[in-house]
């Protein structure tokens, strides 16, 4: 029998807050510093470990943690509940055990440090989400019906689309082997740097509307806090690199920014 740990016990307020607070610290530093990992690698970051395996163990604990925590809660079995974890899961399995797989990795080393932030993070955003899902929120099965639940559902999985084909298409860019980068076409990429990124954050505010809840939304404004300065970056990186970049592309949002 799995053992239950009430809502009280997740302490969610203050984790929550502190989940918010990290993404304000985040936007601040990612504007500041560029993250060095993919395309920005670089020196003077202390030792690093193979790019794929850093990507499993980074992703690892958004599905085996948060799985772990969902189970505790005194809601695991309600519908709504289960179908948010359904929703979690699919993406970070991806994430996890797909993702990694595909990347053209041969060679590409990150950060350790970078990994040990994000194992972190995750910890963190995986106890909030999984606490409110299936402890603290007490959804119901009603929310399968309601409006904010199945808008929140049909742009999480607009978003989770948009992330795979655009992830897709840069896969496809170079053969098996073959290093350096190209110009991404296709797609969102014909207005946009980075449409991977954006169907990210799409997916996760609507994750945040079918969850209706504060864990949801700390988690919303981190993946913008987190994704839109690399975002940014990625686009001025493209157009240093490439004299024919083109010019109607924006970095995130098509014909804004």
């Amino acid at each position: 029998m799995v053992r239950s740990i009430p809502p009280e016990g997740f302490a969610l307020t203050r984790l929550v807050q502190l989940e918010l607070a990290l993404a304000a610290a985040t936007f601040v530093a990612l504007r500041l510093v560029v993250a060095p990992y993919g395309r920005h690698l670089r020196a003077g970051w202390g030792p690093t470990l193979p790019a794929r395996l850093g990507w499993v163990l980074m992703e690892s604990p958004s599905v085996l943690f948060f799985a772990w925590v969902y189970a505790r809660g005194p809601h695991r079995g309600d519908p709504t509940p289960l179908v948010l974890l359904g929703l979690w899961e699919l993406h970070y399995l991806q994430r996890t055990a797909v993702y990694p797989l595909r990347m053209r990795a041969n060679g590409r080393r990150m950060p350790a440090l970078i990994a040990l932030l994000a194992i972190a993070f995750n910890l963190l955003n995986s106890w909030n989400n999984a606490g409110w899902i299936s402890g603290a929120g007490a959804l119901g099965a009603g929310w399968l019906h309601g409006w904010r639940f199945l808008t929140g559902a049909a742009l999480f999985a607009a978003g989770f689309g948009l992330n795979l084909s655009s992830d897709g298409i840069l896969f496809r860019l170079r053969a098996p082997g073959e290093q350096g980068y190209r110009i991404p076409r296709g797609g969102l990429y014909r207005w946009v740097s980075s449409p991977n990124y954006l169907g990210e954050m799409i997916e996760w505010c609507g994750w945040a509307l079918a969850a209706w809840s504060p864990a949801g939304l700390a988690f919303a404004l981190y993946t913008v806090a987190n994704l839109a300065p690399r975002a940014v970056q990625n686009h001025r990186w493209y157009r240093e690199a490439f004299p024919d970049y083109p010019k109607e592309r924006r970095a995130l949002i098509p014909f804004v920014v």
